[in-house]
This record gives structure tokens, sequence and C-alpha cells, in this order.
């Protein structure tokens, strides 16, 4: 049993973190570019914000579950497998870019205008605004974000499980519920618990040391 189960808490680790890195390298570039072209940015354009605006919340409008079998062919093209743990990264990367995207682009957008409009005073271009400005200000609502995000990224990598993804969420359905032995269900319940109880904690701690 605990083999059986630390091998599965391994493969949810390496699911939420690895996702959770690559949505939020991906993450950012739609998210700047939204933050650039609103209406109040420093670059507006009506039309890439209109099509970035859709694009984005069309992809956060898929469960999880229907999202990860539409990618399936994406996923079998990057991973060489459409199941599995690393091939899980996929749909978990793709289901939270547009969620990051939207926290970076909120936090963003909730800087200060009178800092903006100061930098810009003083001659600042838009990348130095972008990176002392807007991110520097911005940084403790982006991991605060970035918490969030890996929270739900655990629950998502349990649903996974339901098709082959492995980890945490593999062991309740297969030993759990389907073999009817409520150890298993139990422990991993807890153990999923644990995980976003400490993710909040350390992320709460960050976000106040930064604040």
């Amino acid at each position: 049993m605990y083999e059986v189960i630390a091998k599965a808490t391994w493969q949810t680790v390496y699911m939420v973190v690895g996702s959770t890195f690559f949505s939020v390298i991906l993450g950012f570039i739609p998210a700047i570019v939204l933050t650039l072209t609103a209406p109040d940015g420093l670059r507006p354009n009506k039309v890439i914000y209109g099509l970035l605006d859709l694009l984005v919340n069309t992809f956060r409008s898929f469960p999880f579950i229907i999202l990860m079998v539409i990618v399936i062919p994406f996923t079998r093209l990057l991973a060489g497998k459409a199941i599995g743990t690393k091939a899980a990264l996929v749909p978990l990367t793709i289901s939270a870019i547009p969620f990051i995207a939207r926290v970076i682009e909120s936090a963003l957008r909730g800087v200060d205008s009178g800092l903006i409009e100061a930098a810009r005073s003083f001659g600042a271009s838009d990348p130095q605004i972008i990176l002392r400005v807007y991110l520097k200000e911005a940084f403790p609502a982006i991991l605060s974000g970035i918490t969030l995000t890996m929270i739900s990224l655990i629950g998502y990598s349990a649903m996974g499980g339901a098709i082959g993804a492995g980890g945490l969420g593999d062991v309740a359905i297969r030993y759990g519920y389907q073999a009817y032995k409520m150890p298993y269900l139990i422990v991993t319940s807890l153990i999923l618990i644990v995980f976003v109880q400490l993710i909040q904690m350390i992320g709460n701690t960050l976000f106040k040391r930064l604040s």
C-alpha cells in the first residue's frame, strides 16, 4: 500500500509542479498582451484585445475532463502517448494557461495608474514600465494567483487519474473506489488535503512578506 501511495504522491507532485511551471511561463505572454492592448493599457487595440480575450474565455469554459479528451491528438504529438503522468502535463498546462493569464492580467491592471503615468513622465519605455512598474508592483498578487493555480491543478491532476494520468486520483479510483479498499481512498484524500493546506500556507506567507 505504502509503495503504491508513495509513487502516486510523487506523480501528483510532478504533474502539479511541472504544469504550474509551464503554464506560468506561457500564461505571461497573453497576460502581458491583454494588459498592453486593454482600453486603459499602454497600447490600446480593440481587435487584438477582443480576439485574445475571447480565446482565453473559450479555453477557460472547458471542463478539464472534456479538455483532456479533446487535446489527446496534441498530447500524443508532444508526449508520444496520450496517457500517463508525463502526457498529463500537456492538458494540465493547457487548462491552466488561460486561468493564470487572467490572474496575471488582473494583477497587472490593478497597479496604480499614477505610478504608470509617473514612469511615462520620466521617459520610461514600455518594456521598462512592464518590468519595473507593472511586474514589480503586481508581484505579490501574481504570486497569490499562482498559489490558487497550483491548488486547482491538484484537483485537475486527481481528475486526470480517471483516464490514466496516474497520481493520487488514479489510486483513489482504482484501489479505493473500484476495488472497495477504503484505506486507499482515505489516505489519498488526506494527502491531497495536506497538499492544498501546505501550498496555501506557503503562498500566504510569501504574499505577506512581499507585500
